[in-house]
């Protein structure tokens, strides 16, 4: 097996002669420090979203034993297969990210095969996530909106506060690239505030905590499964869930600055970081719990509101939750931003429907407005199942960790099959590449049996875990696409020139050898 030949030319001395040698010309504008990269993607892993917006799932899927330890293992797991992104994320710093790891990567034959379904998979888990981040955030307000003016909670009202925060975030990805990018910023410290600020009310305000025995062991299941492994094994889901998205320290790399670098360390400090804050997150609000039953059927519809009212009085409580929906709308504008970047590259391969449309920049903001839109409408989609399934919320989680995490370690497999003729770049594991590597690819192939399971019984078209169908729609549709057409021309360096050619594009995509 021979190194990959772009790998071998001369160091660049730019990061835009780094792209070029990578096969693309420089057309976003390259913006963003190291800081910016790392806060996109720990504002999309988000502790104050993904962890509160799946507490309720964790109370009933294994209860706060699962909560507090499923955290744990899980965060470990994570942090395996974030470093192994990262140390290809440093030898190919482009916002095409997976797939395009995919392609230098795999044999010369089959290369083109491994990128497409690789960015297929993560345009799918992209697009769940932001659906999930946004439908997580238009739950928390409606819960607020509920105790503050008595609005009645209901599907239809949600979906609907679910597509106005959409049309929000897509606005201000069109128009405030600018402020986006401040907003990233100042969203770092606001979840690293906001998780003290409410860990520090919740651990001196109230009367009295639950005890250690019952945040560390008290087990619950309320899924109407007899199997108690089976709960814990499909329990680990929020944990996971809330691991999402640090892909897109990848995908923000032709914006960033000294990008070979600031974008692994984007990868990993954004894992570590959130994995310790969202343990004192979650250890805030359970031993915080005064009636467990009291929050699981709150009025609500979120105990973590319910918690907050419980144990800190309604307006302090009400306070705070504003905190927590602030955090959550940071979250998901991050997310349809890196969504928009990883959609942007895709489409510039030619590898969605319409590419034409979705790989157009603006001149005036040099951002990839097309693309901002279909990142939400495409995440509105996935949400409007909650209208006939009061399960779909788990069932979008589930299609975002299994999408992103299947287009997160192919890179890496692939990586382990190359060996030492792997280029790697100037941030990279040294001799622990390949246990890394293979402990990432293991637990991803774990979690990904696991998630598509059923999760409440008895199984009904109301409880149904809808996750297999929106995976086996989505490979259906890029299987016959690849066979029919697309392996005849997606990343074809001569196809790239011709369409190049005719069409007289700027900033098209120069030919990528295969």
């Amino acid at each position: 097996m021979t190194s990959d030949p772009v790998a071998q030319q001369p160091p660049p001395s730019t990061d835009e002669e780094r792209l070029a040698q990578l096969g693309y010309t420089q057309v976003l504008a390259r913006r963003m420090s190291a800081f910016s990269n790392y806060a996109v993607s720990f504002t999309i892993i988000s502790v104050l979203s993904g962890c509160l917006t799946m507490y309720l799932f964790g109370m009933n899927t294994g209860g706060p034993a699962l909560i507090t330890w499923g955290w744990v293992g899980v965060g470990l797991m994570t942090l395996f297969v974030g470093l192994a992104m990262a140390e290809i994320c440093s030898a190919y710093p482009t916002s095409a990210g997976l797939y395009f790891w995919a392609h230098r990567l795999a044999p010369a034959r089959t290369a083109a095969a491994w990128a497409w379904f690789t960015g297929w998979f993560n345009v799918l888990g992209q697009v769940a996530v932001t659906a999930g981040i946004d439908f997580g955030a238009a739950s928390f307000l409606g819960a607020y909106l509920n105790l503050q003016f008595d609005f009645a909670v209901t599907p239809g009202r949600t979906i609907l506060l679910f597509a106005a925060i959409l049309v929000l975030h897509g606005l201000l990805n069109t128009f405030g690239v600018r402020i986006v990018g401040l907003l990233n910023s100042v969203s770092v410290w606001w979840h690293v505030v906001g998780v003290a600020v409410i860990v520090g009310a919740l651990a001196f305000a109230p009367d009295s905590h639950q005890s250690a025995s019952f945040v560390f062991t008290k087990f619950v299941n309320n899924t109407g499964w007899g199997s108690g492994f089976y709960v814990v094994l499909i329990g680990l889901l929020m944990a996971q869930y809330t691991f999402t998205g640090y892909d897109a320290s990848a995908h923000m790399t032709e914006e960033t600055h000294d990008a070979s670098t600031a974008g692994p360390k984007g990868i990993v400090r954004s894992i570590w970081t959130s994995w310790i804050a969202g343990f004192v997150l979650l250890l805030g609000f359970t031993f915080a719990i005064q009636s467990y039953q009291g929050a699981l059927g709150s009025a609500t519809g979120a105990p973590p509101a319910q918690i907050l009212l419980d144990a800190l009085g309604a307006t302090a409580g009400k306070l705070l939750l504003l905190v927590v929906i602030g955090a959550q709308l940071f979250c998901g504008m991050a997310s349809v931003t890196a969504n928009s970047r990883m959609i942007y590259a895709f489409s510039r391969d030619g590898a969605l429907p319409y590419s034409h449309v979705w790989h157009t920049v603006s001149p005036r903001t040099r951002t990839p407005v097309a693309a901002v839109w279909l990142a939400a409408l495409g995440a509105l989609v996935l949400g409007l199942p909650y209208l006939i399934n009061v399960t779909a919320y788990a069932a979008v989680t589930s299609i975002a960790v299994i999408g992103l995490y299947i287009a997160y370690v192919v890179p890496t497999l692939l990586r382990l099959r190359k060996g030492d003729a792997f280029e790697r770049g100037p941030w990279h594991l040294g001799r622990w590449s390949r246990p890394i590597g293979i402990v990432a690819v293991v637990w991803v192939a774990v979690i990904t049996v696991l998630f598509m399971l059923p999760q409440v019984s008895p199984v009904t078209w109301e409880t149904f875990n809808y996750a297999p169908i929106a995976v086996l729609v989505v490979l259906g549709f890029a299987g016959v696409w690849w066979l029919v057409s697309a392996r005849h021309w997606f990343l074809n360096p001569e196809h790239a020139r011709t369409v190049a050619r005719e069409a007289g594009r700027v900033g098209a995509p120069e030919p990528v050898d295969p």
